[in-house]
């Protein structure tokens, strides 16, 4: 796993084998960051990654220069390898260990951009689910963007605030705009 991009570009990481992940390839990754890149502000945008794993999502937008970035995971490995890389390299990535349903249960704030790679075991229905609740208003700003990596045997494409989507090997991205309340 490399950093693309950015004040950390070519930085290599090394994830303990022990950790129960699939990261994003080197190749999606560049690919999604080359669509974010003409989408996003880099250093006006608040994040969230969801379902974080080893970060890697994480450490690429803070090397682009995102200074308000959360990474959830229920691993505490997975958690205390975020809170380590991001650490040694000054990266200002706010590690939260939790389930992600129990932090979204819990936690508040809206975000412009939220990614979330979940288990590849999820099934079409808990994907469409999971959209569902973050692009609602208390968890998107009204330009806000959902990014959904998920096996590209599933298409979401029937979901009322789909946009789009990208698929990369195994891997399927699927975009998301925010649900906009008529005031």
């Amino acid at each position: 796993m490399r950093i693309i991009s950015g004040t950390f570009k070519g930085r290599r990481l090394i994830a303990p084998k022990q950790l129960p992940v699939r990261p994003t390839t080197d190749r999606a990754k560049e690919a999604l960051f080359n669509i974010l890149n003409h989408r996003l502000v880099w250093d006006e945008i608040k994040t969230l990654d969801l379902f974080a794993g080893t970060g890697n999502i994480s450490y690429e937008l803070a090397s682009r220069g995102v200074n308000n970035l959360t990474a959830v995971d229920q691993n505490k490995h997975c958690t205390y390898f975020i809170h380590q890389t991001a650490k040694s390299f000054e990266m200002p990535i706010v590690v939260i260990k939790s389930a992600v349903e129990k932090f979204l249960e819990q936690a508040n704030g809206t975000f412009d951009f939220i990614f979330a790679d979940p288990p590849y075991a999820f099934t079409q229905e808990q994907l469409l689910a999971l959209a569902d609740k973050l692009t609602l208003e208390q968890w998107m700003n009204e330009e806000g963007l959902l990014v959904l990596e998920h096996d590209k045997h599933i298409s979401l494409s029937d979901h009322p605030q789909f946009e789009e989507e990208r698929t990369y090997g195994s891997s399927r991205f699927s975009f998301f705009t925010a649900v906009i309340e008529e005031k």
